[in-house]
């Protein structure tokens, strides 16, 4: 049987992860407050739109970004990281306090980032549309087979951990849809990865050549999916996960 292990969200796009016990779904939306806000970077503006990943601070370019952790509290946020003071802030008001905390973390070769934008509805993540990602924990203890090392399921910022589907199953449900709770799914396309992927949350250190060890042992760089919510409901962790 397939359940679901864990629920994973990022409010801050690239920057703090919080686990979730439960969570409510709603169409073509993604979970609630996951990647809600983003910083700009560079010369990129506030467009009130969806922008692309390159336009935002990301662990792909600052690997010390995938050591920090979020946790909500009402409209407050607070942000961990292991050389860092906590940062509690309200982002609708005091996003510049976020910018100034993550800037010693930041490459001083990497356009700068300057401003933290609230994302539209459909949310800021890779993708243009609303969507929540789905990956397998099976496949991850394959790739951590592969690379020699355990992988952190946060390093893939995903937000449905699912287990007892067996490796890389996840990539046959494409066009398919999936029951979680009282949730409805479409899975919609794989997930294509970056370098984020090869950062430790625990240090930001890169210590692991994770694009090399999936095309090496799966011809890809893939690793999960991405679905649209077609019927709202609540999903809680531990929840039967249903292919339909």
């Amino acid at each position: 049987m397939i359940t679901l292990a864990q629920i994973w969200r990022h409010p801050v796009k690239g920057v703090g992860a919080e686990r979730l016990e439960t969570t409510d779904l709603t169409p073509d939306r993604p979970l609630p407050l996951d990647r809600a806000w983003a910083i700009l970077t560079g010369d990129a503006q506030d467009t009130g739109e969806w922008q692309r990943c390159r336009n935002f601070a990301r662990g792909c370019y600052g690997p010390q970004l995938m050591a920090v952790t979020a946790r909500t509290d009402g409209t407050r946020i607070t942000f961990s990281h292991p050389a860092l003071d906590d940062l509690t802030i309200d982002p609708t008001t005091e996003g510049a306090r976020l910018v100034d905390w993550i800037a010693p973390l930041y490459p001083d070769e990497r356009p700068a980032p300057h401003s933290l934008i609230a994302a539209p509805a459909e949310g800021m993540a890779d993708a243009d549309f609303g969507s929540v990602s789905i990956l397998s924990l099976a496949s991850l203890d394959a790739l951590s087979q592969a690379i020699g090392q355990p992988m952190d399921p946060r390093r893939f910022r995903g937000n449905l951990w699912v287990s007892g589907a067996d490796p890389f199953a996840e990539t046959d449900w494409l066009g398919r849809s999936l029951r979680v709770g009282g949730a409805t799914l479409k899975v919609m396309e794989p997930i294509e990865r970056c370098r984020a992927t090869e950062a430790n949350p625990e240090t930001g250190q890169r210590d692991a050549n994770t694009l090399r060890a999936l095309r090496d042992g799966w011809g890809h760089t893939n690793f999960g999916v991405l679905a649209t919510v077609t019927s709202p409901g609540t999903i809680t962790a531990g929840d039967k996960v249903e292919l339909l």
